[in-house]
């Protein structure tokens, strides 16, 4: 692996398919010893601009069960180029820890922290991507089906920074993928010509459409996320009106294959972008999802800790 994980694009089909592996024979270990002193007397720095509950739990708990230790540095406490700037935050870091996991708002902190550190810079969200996320839901979908080969997943709501992910992913990977938006919302150009040239080399299939309902017709996976990211809170009522033909309800997931699951990378907006009947159905997978977040970053900090020591 690269000493980063800035995007999922950092990673080729086999380093993917190495992860969750990993996440798989971690998980196993973990539930026999308690901890896997893997990364024992390192330190890993939690840097977040946004709030988290997932995100950090797992980070912290992941660490922890690697032996290692945590410091989490809220907004308050370092002001990510504003109270400093993010090369000179990169440098300082990279003289007392071992890894930089960042939360932030726009993408180009985590390239210059990457750029500036000397230790791994794990991306864990940006406006642009959210490549952890996406690597717990490949988890999901191989423990449900056994493998990725064949499968059919189908996104529906807003083309962010999670479903940037999802898009490269599927590039990689060579899984067809359907991505429904309402026009302005679509993901961003250079995210589908990056896609689509993954999936020249992988055979991978990506559809990008307006209606929610081909997107979703004989899906194996139905995936969405709120309509209103955190930053575009003065956009929420806008987006209500414009996003509601694309709220993964029971009619919307009819269309999908009887057997279809059900993904959200959480929190959810209840009863906007999903309804109830559906986040808490025997289709929904959510709260896998949330669980593999802790086995694949554990993953993910096994590699890159290793990798930096060596």
């Amino acid at each position: 692996m690269k000493k980063d994980l800035t995007s999922i694009a950092d990673l080729s089909k086999t380093e993917i398919l190495d992860l969750l592996k990993a996440a798989g024979e971690l998980k196993a270990q973990i539930k026999r010893q308690g901890i896997i002193p893997l990364a024992y007397g390192r330190m890993g720095v939690l840097v977040f601009e946004k709030p988290s509950l997932r995100t950090r739990v797992t980070f912290e708990r992941a660490l922890q069960q690697l032996g290692a230790a945590s410091i989490y540095l809220s907004p308050a406490d370092i002001g990510l180029g504003t109270r400093e700037i993010v090369p000179d935050v990169a440098r300082n870091l990279s003289r007392w820890v071992d890894c930089i996991v960042a939360r932030v708002f726009e993408h180009e902190k985590i390239t210059e922290l990457a750029q500036n550190a000397s230790v791994p810079v794990i991306n864990a969200l940006s406006d642009r991507e959210h490549p952890c996320q996406i690597l717990a839901d490949l988890l999901t979908i191989a423990d449900i089906r056994g493998s990725l080969a064949g499968v059919t997943v189908a996104w529906t709501g807003d083309g962010n920074n999670v479903c940037h992910s999802l898009m490269l992913a599927a590039g990689i990977l060579g899984f067809k993928l359907n991505v429904a938006t309402p026009k302005g919302f679509e993901p961003a150009p250079e995210i589908t010509e990056q896609s689509r040239k993954l999936a020249e080399k992988s055979g991978a299939e990506i559809n990008l459409t307006y209606d929610p309902c081909a997107a979703v017709a004989d899906a194996d996976f139905v995936y969405t996320d709120v309509w209103a990211s955190m930053g575009q809170e003065n956009e929420a009522e806008q987006r209500r009106q414009i996003f509601r033909p694309y709220q993964l309800n029971r009619q919307l997931l009819s269309r999908a294959k009887p057997t279809a699951r059900v993904l959200h990378c959480l929190p959810a907006h209840r009863g906007e972008e999903i309804t109830d009947e559906v986040l808490d159905g025997p289709q929904s997978v959510v709260l896998d999802q949330a669980e593999n977040r802790l086995h694949i970053q554990r993953a993910i900090l096994a590699r890159l800790l290793s990798d930096a020591r060596a």
